[in-house]
């Protein structure tokens, strides 16, 4: 009876050994654009072949010391990393930071725990660390969602609810403070944002993988996460308080078209073209299409083409920031302004109809273009229409003059001119 009592105890201690508990752990949204969407993390603890351990595994690793970083990240090209390491290092950043940090226990058992550590350690190693970021489809939160489903022997249930509606939706709730990153967003992200999404695509923000996760079940019935707590309260107010109304895009946006249409009107009156206007403005439009142009056709970002934008944002419009400040070049510089009249203003018209969502500071931004446009052919053409006629009166003018004999003498070895004709 004591040996089985033995027996009994020495299994007892190895269960107790591999006593590991997986949970995921999120951090509320921070000042950094970076962070604007909260961040992701697993972590693991307990009793493993008869050691302690409490490690944190980070698919959110990247490096901005990388050659040629920002041209990679233009271009889609950036590579996340998976890291694993003491779980101590992992909160300073956020305690510093003032941000919410919360731990959700899975509901595991031990045999799922073990596969998904493993899953983890396989990973982090460095022939396997680096992935494609996708900010969207394949991040710090997505990677886990997906880990999660390969460890575990029963299907994940999540609620299926939609909240935002497409990916952009959902981005804009969480970047309403930062209104001029979310135009860079809108500018540069066609229509792929814009398609209809599931609740669990909803998840590749952390703040709605939490909340997801905390009513998901197991197809076998189980809650997946067995418990909940705060592990970092939040301290102060660590996201950037709200833009100011006129510091927004919106704001310039209206400012601009507003400026715009006074240029427009003084042009008209002065029959003049301030060329030094257009080419700034047509300059800001062109450096602006050159990085629409290059998302659009080389990068390897998904939601980056088809953009309607680039009908509006193109290299063209450098042309025409160069073209109006030479008189050679003004019929190369009315050629592009018809272009902006018809093609620009088609977009505005058809914009409603279609599935892409821009911001609203974009319109009256298109506006002012196209009336910019039409106040330059207006000019040009009646400068045009001034020029024919008064080369018509001095074509006259000479034509009566030379019939009159002029002041000059008649033509050597001609017949001298006579007085008369029909000019008086």
């Amino acid at each position: 009876m004591t040996l089985i009592l033995f027996g009994f105890t020495l299994f007892g201690e190895e269960i107790r050994k591999d006593s590991i508990i997986v949970s995921l752990i999120t951090c509320s949204p921070g000042s950094e654009i970076y962070e604007l969407c909260g961040h992701e993390a697993v972590r693991v603890r307990g009793i493993l072949h008869g050691q302690p351990v409490d490690s944190i595994w980070n698919y959110g690793v990247f490096d901005f010391t990388e050659p040629n970083f920002i041209y990679r990240f233009v271009k889609g090209e950036t590579d996340y990393r998976l890291a694993g390491y003491p779980f101590y290092w992992f909160l300073p950043e956020y305690q510093e930071a003032g941000r919410t940090v919360t731990e959700q226990d899975l509901n595991l058992s031990q045999t799922e725990a073990s596969r998904f550590l493993n899953i983890l350690r396989e990973e982090a190693k460095p022939e396997n660390c680096k992935y494609r970021y996708n900010y969207v489809k394949d991040n710090c939160a997505t990677r886990i969602v997906w880990r999660l489903d390969s460890a575990v022997d029963s299907r994940i249930i999540y609620p299926d609810d939609v909240r935002y509606g497409t990916f952009r939706e959902e981005m804009r709730a969480y970047h309403h403070n930062y209104p001029w990153y979310q135009f860079g967003i809108d500018l540069a992200l066609g229509g792929g944002l814009d398609r209809p999404v599931r609740g669990r695509d909803e998840m590749f923000v952390p703040m709605e993988m939490m909340e997801k996760a905390g009513a998901a079940h197991f197809a076998d019935g189980r809650p997946l996460v067995k418990e909940s707590r705060v592990i970092l309260e939040k301290r102060g107010e660590p996201v950037l308080p709200p833009t100011p109304w006129y510091m927004t895009p919106m704001a310039f946006g209206v400012a601009f078209l507003s400026l715009s249409l006074l240029a427009c009107g003084w042009q008209l009156w002065k029959k003049k073209v301030l060329s030094v206007f257009y080419t700034i403005w047509f300059g800001i439009c062109g450096i602006a299409g050159c990085v629409v142009f290059l998302l659009v056709f080389f990068s390897e970002h998904e939601a980056t083409s088809p953009n309607l934008l680039l009908i509006w944002l193109n290299p063209l419009q450098l042309l025409m920031a160069v073209c109006v400040l030479g008189r050679k070049l003004r019929y190369g510089a009315l050629a592009l302004a018809w272009y902006n009249i018809i093609a620009v203003g088609s977009l505005l018209i058809v914009w409603p109809f279609q599935i892409q969502s821009a911001s609203p500071a974009v319109f009256p931004m298109m506006g002012a273009t196209v009336v910019l446009a039409i106040a330059y052919a207006l000019v040009i053409m009646r400068k045009g229409k001034f020029n024919n006629e008064k080369n018509i009166i001095n074509s006259a003018v000479r034509s009566c003059h030379n019939e009159r004999g002029g002041s000059g003498s008649p033509r050597r070895g001609g017949a001298p001119k006579t007085r008369g004709g029909n000019c008086r």
